[in-house]
């Protein structure tokens, strides 16, 4: 028998059932579906546990809580299997405070927001950009910036709207609008009619690809099988802009990123209008820190932007992409280093993993 063969008949059964990956990665989707109890310690736990990680020798899984009782076992004080737990009294906690943060005219200080929490103003801060991925401030502000799009819409004029949004300044407004918005004020209380994209379609070896700009620069790159099925993804995203063809010289911004696609060693390396949530861009900030031919999981990304536990956030901000290659969620797959979840499909993303990785 081959060493590797006796080293895997030699792992406890534990180690070789699944739901101890599960254990090891700590797996909050797993939670209630089953338990896991440790012989030395005489206690049972939910699979996203924080403890100290158990000898597999010492575990054995559960399908019910009562299992685990009748077995002996009593529940664990840090993962609290029997109540609801840390994480989702952290999470009843934040919930609370968004509804407060969203009802006030004026955003609360972090002090006043720990106090009601009853929570101190540091501890606070961490948890609720664990649940969240955002610090209070940038909540607030992604709040205020919801109310002001909808004030947009029905204010008599812009100020009007940026001090019923909860602005209480319009020169700190103005600021940060077009990053908001994606556009003017003015232009988006008209609802975008007078935004203008141009956008070229070429072919790469991925298929179609569009590619389509507004003045600030790229705001989407669109693969797939059919072309005029891609101009309606287009048209659908901005329905209010006005889509104008691309001519020659567009066309060479086309072939760039194909360029790229085909050779990625070439590089790409373009201004980009980046549309999306205070977190969706801090995600796909990371996205494009990661070098080609490599790969970071759901989980290393939401480390980076110091959100550990905001994992399904991060894979629904990289399904929410629309540029695909130059903002790379290609370059995210799951902890096991296996592809998974892209928008433009799971055989595309891994050959562009596969063209870095050879390049």
């Amino acid at each position: 028998m081959a060493a590797s063969d006796r080293e895997t008949n030699e792992r406890p059964a534990t180690a070789n059932d699944p739901r101890w990956q599960r254990v090891i990665e700590r797996d909050l989707s797993a939670d209630g579906i089953f338990w896991y109890g440790v012989a030395t310690t005489g206690i049972y736990c939910k699979p996203s546990c924080a403890s100290r990680r158990a000898n597999p020798e010492n575990v054995t899984f559960y399908d019910t809580q009562e299992q685990a009782r009748t077995a002996g076992l009593r529940a664990c004080k840090r993962c609290r299997p029997d109540g609801l737990g840390s994480d989702a009294e952290n999470a009843v906690i934040v919930a609370k405070t968004c509804r407060l943060i969203e009802q006030g005219e004026l955003t609360p200080s972090l002090t006043d927001l720990a106090e009601a929490a009853d929570l101190s103003p540091g501890y606070f801060h961490r948890v609720f950009k664990q649940v969240t991925g955002l610090t209070p401030k940038a909540y607030a502000t992604a709040h205020r910036a919801g109310r002001v799009r909808k004030q947009l819409a029905k204010a008599a004029s812009v100020t009007d709207a940026i001090y019923d949004g909860g602005f209480n300044s319009s020169g700190r407004f103005y600021e940060q609008s077009t990053g908001m918005l994606g556009m003017t004020p003015q232009r988006f209380r008209a609802g975008g009619a007078n935004e203008e994209l141009r956008f070229a379609v070429g072919q790469c070896s991925l298929g179609a690809i569009l590619v389509a700009s507004s003045e600030k620069g790229v705001a989407s790159i669109l693969i797939g099988d059919d072309p005029e099925a891609l101009v309606r993804s287009l048209q659908d995203q901005f329905p209010q802009a006005t889509l104008v063809g691309g001519n020659s010289d567009y066309e060479a911004l086309v072939a760039q990123v194909v360029g790229f696609v085909e050779a990625p060693g070439i590089g790409l390396n373009l201004p980009l209008d980046v549309r999306g949530t205070a977190f969706q861009q801090r995600v796909w900030k990371a996205l494009r820190d990661i070098p080609p031919g490599q790969t970071a999981s759901y989980r290393d990304i939401a480390r980076k932007i110091g959100s550990p536990r905001a994992v399904r956030a991060v894979a629904g901000a990289c399904a929410a992409n629309a540029i695909a290659v130059a903002i790379p969620c290609h370059r995210v797959v799951r902890s096991d280093g296996e592809p998974s979840g892209y928008r433009w499909g799971i055989e595309r993303k891994r050959a562009l993993i596969d063209r870095e990785a050879s390049a």
